[in-house]
């Protein structure tokens, strides 16, 4: 596998959540750089074992409300 890609949302709490897309692996951190070990190691706990991908993409998501 070449690469994996996680979902970023910001927490109501003021982390960061990130959930991979296509595998049951989910994680948070308290800031990016927390967040970005936090995937890490999950991916490595994961795949462990395995074939793990070469490449950890985070793609950030930024919900904005307009009102009408």
């Amino acid at each position: 596998m070449h690469q994996i890609v996680f979902e970023v949302v910001e927490s109501d709490d003021g982390g960061y959540k990130a959930n991979a897309l296509g595998f049951r692996i989910h994680t948070q951190g308290e800031d990016l750089e927390d967040l970005r070990g936090m995937v890490q190691d999950a991916v490595r706990a994961y795949f462990e074992g395995q074939e793990a991908p070469v490449m950890i993409r985070l793609l950030f998501v930024r919900e904005e409300v307009l009102s009408a």
